[in-house]
């Protein structure tokens, strides 16, 4: 099993009852909210969390995008990776993912991450998604052609990666008549693809299509959702001739260790229950899910075994959904040994830092997770995967 530490570089210092105003932390919350000296001391201690990580040996380190909210301040990852691929040293750096239908120049993002893997010496995992549902609002983009978008974008990328250019491009939403990448890619024949999801149909058969057996992450789910959706995957490779490698998933989850199971879930509570209840509201369900954006069995899927257990969640209903990991380096560990034996994935992306935990306790989270719990998963991943129910 590979390990890697997952940041959202979350605005810690937001003022909950402000938030509460507004009914999110997302899109609709005014920017007065955002303190700009305490947002400059984030940004260099988070940056400094990746660092660590990358110093204790994770496998890599994780980052992602959002827009107009406090639950993420990554608006532009890329620019995240770029400080990273200087300062850290042996961890790759992971950008789950840039939301490719929001942008208007799919090669430039090409050309970026052509450059980051460059910089880092080979050490960029590309990842795309389509992205939230209310970023569509912040980006003034139909959602409707979220699927075209994100489906073109994403060809035109791996064309701009791998096609000798210069080349012509004609797409219904994108239009080059010179496609002609410098600098190409580092790694051949370019950078792995990773894509995050949340459990959507459609995602997952496109993911593991045998031209492309894209790694797959399920993201924040209940652990039934997440078992289903891993199962989906092993089931179309099947269908599709090839059996799924562990290589092909993984597991992001919100991680907290302590030295004991009662001190664990007593220090995490507060930090956790605002993450899933402030940070994760959205203004409306049409803003989090507008019409058009995913398909009506997928949007079925996702609020009745998704969103129906973040109403009002606490540490208790959380662990017992098995949305999250807490408790002692044994407990955490078992568990996670538990989850993979079950699920079959080879990638764990552990969040170690949650909404409003402060540096004191996210460092010690991280070290403590390093020395008494990664150890015992790396390299551990069984060769025999969990029967398909």
């Amino acid at each position: 099993m590979q390990v890697y530490f997952f940041h959202l570089m979350p605005y810690g210092d937001l003022d909950i009852a402000e938030a509460d105003k507004y009914n999110s932390a997302w899109v609709t919350i005014p920017n007065t909210n955002f303190d700009t000296q305490k947002g400059m001391k984030l940004y260099n201690r988070y940056i400094g969390e990746l660092e660590l990580a990358d110093q204790l040996g994770f496998d890599g380190v994780c980052v992602n995008e959002h827009h107009q909210t406090a639950y993420g301040l990554m608006p532009a990852p890329n620019l995240i990776a770029a400080a990273l691929a200087r300062s850290t040293k042996q961890a790759k750096i992971c950008i789950l993912g840039r939301a490719l239908p929001l942008v208007n120049n799919p090669v430039m993002i090409a050309e970026e991450f052509a450059m980051l893997d460059h910089m880092s010496g080979g050490r960029i995992i590309t990842g795309f998604v389509r992205g939230i549902g209310s970023e569509y609002f912040s980006n003034s983009v139909n959602p409707t052609f979220s699927h075209e978008r994100f489906y073109e974008a994403h060809e035109l990328i791996i064309k701009a990666w791998t096609d000798t250019g210069p080349f012509s491009y004609q797409g219904k939403h994108y239009q080059f008549d010179y496609v002609n990448l410098w600098p190409r890619p580092v790694q051949t024949p370019h950078p792995p693809v990773w894509i995050p999801s949340q459990g959507s149909k459609e995602t997952i058969v496109w993911a593991a299509a045998p031209e492309r057996k894209y790694t797959y992450l399920q993201t924040f789910s209940p652990y039934p959702l997440a078992l289903k959706a891993f199962n989906a995957y092993r089931e179309e490779a099947q269908k599709m001739g090839y059996e799924a490698q562990p290589s092909q998933m993984g597991w992001a989850v919100p991680t907290y260790v302590a030295e004991t199971d009662e001190i664990a879930r007593r220090e995490l509570k507060d930090h956790i229950e605002v993450f899933f209840n402030k940070f994760l509201r959205f203004p409306s369900i049409e803003m989090r899910l507008p019409p058009g954006y995913s398909s009506i069995s997928s949007t079925k899927t996702l609020m009745e075994l998704k969103f129906k257990n973040r109403t009002s969640s606490t540490i208790d209903t959380l662990i017992d959904n098995g949305m999250i990991l807490v408790g002692s380096p044994e407990t955490v560990r078992q568990r996670i040994e538990h989850c993979q034996k079950e699920m079959g994935f080879g990638h764990l992306m552990a969040m170690l830092q949650i909404a409003t935990m402060p540096a004191d306790m996210t460092e010690r989270n991280i070290r403590l997770f390093a020395s008494e719990v990664m150890p015992h998963l790396q390299g551990a991943v069984k060769p025999q995967l969990r029967a398909i129910a």
